[in-house]
């Protein structure tokens, strides 16, 4: 039979005291930081979760992060056809108005100066800037697409700017300035028919003022195509975006399960280990205290 010494008791009291101690001092940490995972130690199992969540996390916000740029350029070259397409709508009217043979020269002169503003506008809008990119111009976003003098002729860049919006989900978000305003070749290049319809209305060329406004309409159409499909993107990425939101809202709920400390219980059991401190303490003076002397007397 092992003989129980003075020291034996000491150390495994001390050994025991320490063990509290340690109790309470993570219970203090998590009710100081609300969580329960503080270090590694707390949960090996939990940490490994926990870090999984918070990639999780931190991809889906990129992809919101994706999704809200997208949103934003879209919108802005909505935002700009719509303004091209009230300017093909001016020319048209103008063209109609022209068509009526009983119009002097005058009146027709007059046309063609607000015509050739008209013209300019169109030029402006092809070169339109969002965050100071060009939008029409493909992936080369840094240089303009076109002049004033030669935009009938010039060739925008036809790259796709792609933004992932998912894993391995991309959407092209620009439009390429030769699908908005006509290829070289086109019969209806934008620039094209309303250079033409300039010549035609100094010349009083009433043969060429009717063809314009076939010509103003075929181009037309073709705007409200590329409106039709960036309008079916957008709506894309507002689902694709309500989806995100939600897979966020879940994976945070299942970090917070793993992370998250129960308050209450937190607050409970620091109690109940501070009084079992105090309790030991209490015991161990009485249990340490005796001395040879006390023995002996």
């Amino acid at each position: 039979m092992q003989r129980v010494t003075q020291g034996m008791m000491s150390s495994q009291f001390l050994r025991n005291l320490n063990n509290n101690l340690k109790g309470m001092d993570n219970l203090q940490n998590q009710l100081a930081t609300g969580r329960k995972l503080n270090k590694p130690s707390d949960d090996p199992v939990g940490i490994s979760f926990s870090m999984r969540y918070r990639s999780e996390l931190s991809a889906n916000e990129q992809y919101q992060s994706n999704t809200n740029s997208a949103t934003s350029w879209m919108s802005f070259t909505d935002t700009v056809m719509n303004q091209a397409g009230e300017v093909i709508q001016k020319l048209r009217e103008m063209a109609v108005k022209a068509s009526n043979g009983t119009n002097p020269q005058a009146a027709l002169d007059t046309m063609k100066a607000e015509s050739e503003q008209l013209y300019e506008q169109i030029v402006d809008i092809g070169n339109s800037q969002f965050n100071g990119k060009y939008v029409f111009n493909g992936e080369l976003t840094n240089i303009k697409p076109f002049t004033l003098e030669n935009a009938a002729t010039e060739v925008p860049d036809t790259g796709l700017i792609n933004f992932e919006i998912g894993a391995g989900v991309q959407i092209s978000v620009n439009v390429p300035g030769s699908r908005v305003f006509g290829e070289v070749a086109d019969a209806d290049n934008m620039f094209k028919i309303t250079q033409d319809f300039v010549t035609a209305l100094g010349a009083g060329d009433f043969t060429a003022i009717n063809k314009a406004i076939g010509d103003f309409d075929s181009r037309m159409n073709k705007f409200l195509d590329v409106r039709a499909d960036i309008g079916a993107k957008m709506n894309r990425i507002e689902l694709t975006d309500e989806r995100l939101k939600d897979i966020s809202l879940n994976v945070e709920s299942l970090q917070s399960r793993v992370e998250d400390a129960d308050m209450a219980a937190v607050i409970t059991n620091l109690k109940v280990a501070e009084n079992i401190y105090q309790a030991s303490l209490s015991t161990g003076a009485k249990i340490i205290q005796p001395s040879l002397v006390d023995f002996l007397s």
